[in-house]
């Protein structure tokens, strides 16, 4: 059975997610740790819970997903994932923290591109890929049917949408993408967020005033 830990980090307060099963083996999602603090607690984490991570996933590659990329691969000696179409968006990294004033470091290379339609394991879990592009042009969510979630970084938040205005984006992009992929999943499927608290397809299908 898997568990979902989050911790929110960074100026933008993203979403982390560490997701771990009886194996004690490990995925970190979308390593937002900006600073020394940041990168302990998640450590620290990791360590009191005896976890080994194995896989180090993005669901896209905005600046606030990807602070701690470096860092995590480094420490943990991990290939990054990604989707192809969102390795513009990663190598803008440093001229996007520019603009910010944000301190950062160039990201990791990817070591795998990941595509609709692959399976992610570790442990004795799989996710289902799907890609959700709109937000950015390479989201992609991670499905789990045993357990009936997701991790769906900046695609679908609890009553809202991920923004469209940045580089790549696309409104109409993303809107069909939450509308043929996401809510093609049944209602009690939890989607937890790149932002803010988690939802569900049921409520955001009934409620989300983007959507309904």
């Amino acid at each position: 059975m898997v568990t979902v830990h989050s911790f929110v980090f960074n100026p933008f307060q993203e979403n982390t997610y560490i997701l771990f099963d009886e194996t004690k083996e490990c995925a970190i999602i979308d390593p937002g740790c900006y600073d020394d603090n940041e990168r302990a607690e998640l450590v620290s984490f990791i360590e009191n819970q005896k976890l080994k991570p194995v896989k180090l996933l993005n669901t896209h590659c905005h600046i606030d997903h990807v602070f701690g990329n470096k860092f995590i691969s480094e420490k943990y000696k991990l290939g990054l994932e990604i989707n192809k179409n969102d390795l513009p968006v990663l190598k803008s990294l440093m001229q996007v923290a520019k603009m910010y004033s944000l301190n950062a470091e160039e990201s990791t290379e990817p070591s795998n591109f990941i595509r609709e339609g692959d399976t992610v394991k570790f442990g004795n879990s799989s996710f289902d890929i799907l890609f959700t592009p709109g937000h950015s042009p390479g989201s992609i969510c991670f499905v789990n049917k045993d357990q009936k979630f997701i991790i769906g970084g900046d695609v679908l938040f609890y009553g809202s949408i991920g923004r469209t205005d940045l580089p790549g984006g696309n409104h109409a992009t993303l809107i069909n993408s939450i509308k043929t992929k996401l809510f093609a999943l049944a209602d009690d499927y939890v989607v937890h967020s790149g932002h803010g608290p988690s939802t569900n397809i049921g409520f955001e299908r009934k409620n989300n005033p983007f959507l309904t």
